[in-house]
């Protein structure tokens, strides 16, 4: 018996539910309600989002400020 060749396409690993492997890209787009990401991964993924933020948000107060738009001086050259 010959072994099977090892995939990461998941249309590969896919056998059921429509039979033939190829319609699984198509079946997916047919019913969005059966596939849902694990509960496992959604968590996984809000964690990951909470901690950027954090992450982000530590950053941003620890950044220097400085001035976008400083007040502008009449001797600029702008007066007209």
């Amino acid at each position: 018996m010959t072994r099977k060749k090892k995939t990461r396409s998941m249309a590969d690993k896919v056998t059921i539910r429509t039979g033939r492997r190829k319609d699984y890209k198509q079946w997916r787009h047919d019913n969005p309600d059966e596939v849902a990401s694990s509960r496992r991964f959604t968590r996984k993924k809000q964690d990951q989002r909470k901690q950027q933020a954090a992450r982000k948000l530590e950053r941003m107060q620890q950044a220097q400020s400085i001035a976008i738009h400083p007040e502008r001086s009449s001797s600029d050259g702008e007066d007209k």
